[in-house]
């Protein structure tokens, strides 16, 4: 195991798996069990996602780079220096912790965000895929809807104790998350206010990949100012553009956000790609 440091001093523990052309992937590896993975079930997450996409692509010859990103800025989050280079910054890190000077990168939602500003901040990456965020008609005017929204209700909710939501209820579910933790995705999204995806697409020139479930949009209820965040109409939108830029471009049938984060929806589209990458890329 090794330690990067982050944009802030803090530390996280980054972890290699296998061998072979390297692959960061942000994510916890921990595999959740008991009544907190039933929990995570129910509401259509995966307990052992980050676990299973690192066992499945060190397998399959990668050398796979992890580290807990999410979990770091819950435990430490940074409401005021979370930007768009920021986060960019902290990635390298990771990389720079494993040794991987050459690397492709893995992310999804936001993460998958993360990883389109990391390649426009870095002639390191050997081929970028996002999963669950378009790289063209991005929603981030709604994603700062939201973010503000679970940040005023952060504020408003501080101290307080709520019952459990039913699964899948996601208008009944409250903001639980502390006023930090929230601020700092508003940080995110306000760095991207004047982002010009467009311009920002003639300048990749690395493999890189976008897939998203076709049935992946969200409209949130009143509380929430009643936003539409829509992941799979904009890239089944432009797909032709972008695979006109060079980008491979993946549907997945019938899939939302959660179903389309699952490894057996990623995997099956991210190991093949990578492998018909990365060798020709990276010794």
């Amino acid at each position: 195991m090794a330690i990067a440091r982050m944009h802030d001093d803090l530390t996280i523990d980054v972890t290699v798996w296998g061998t072979g052309p390297a692959v960061l992937l942000p994510l916890s590896t921990t595999v959740i069990e008991g009544d907190a993975a039933e929990q995570m079930r129910a509401w259509g997450a995966d307990p052992a996602l980050g676990h299973t996409l690192a066992t499945g692509l060190a397998e399959a010859g990668f050398r796979v780079v992890t580290a807990d990103y999410e979990g770091h800025l819950a435990r430490h989050p940074k409401p005021t220096t979370l930007t768009a280079a920021a986060v960019s910054a902290d990635l390298l890190a990771m990389a720079d912790a494993a040794g991987a000077d050459r690397f492709a990168y893995y992310g999804y939602s936001w993460l998958a965000l993360a990883g389109f500003q990391l390649a426009l901040r870095t002639d390191r990456l050997a081929a970028l895929a996002m999963g669950g965020y378009p790289p063209l008609g991005g929603p981030y005017a709604a994603m700062r809807e939201v973010t503000a929204a679970a940040h005023r209700m952060a504020v408003a909710n501080e101290g307080r104790q709520f019952p459990a939501a039913e699964p899948g209820d996601w208008d009944a579910a409250e903001v639980t998350a502390t006023p930090d933790q929230t601020a700092q995705y508003v940080t995110l999204y306000t760095s991207l206010r004047d982002f010009d995806e467009r311009t920002a697409l003639r300048r990749l020139t690395v493999p890189r990949l976008a897939f998203a479930g076709a049935d992946d949009t969200v409209t949130y209820g009143p509380k929430w100012g009643d936003v539409h965040v829509a992941i799979g109409e904009p890239l089944a939108r432009h797909r032709t553009e972008l695979e006109e830029l060079g980008w491979t471009v993946e549907l997945v049938p019938g899939a939302d956000h959660l179903s389309a984060m699952r490894a057996e929806a990623v995997l099956p589209i991210l190991k093949p790609w990578l492998g018909e990458t990365l060798p020709a890329r990276v010794a």
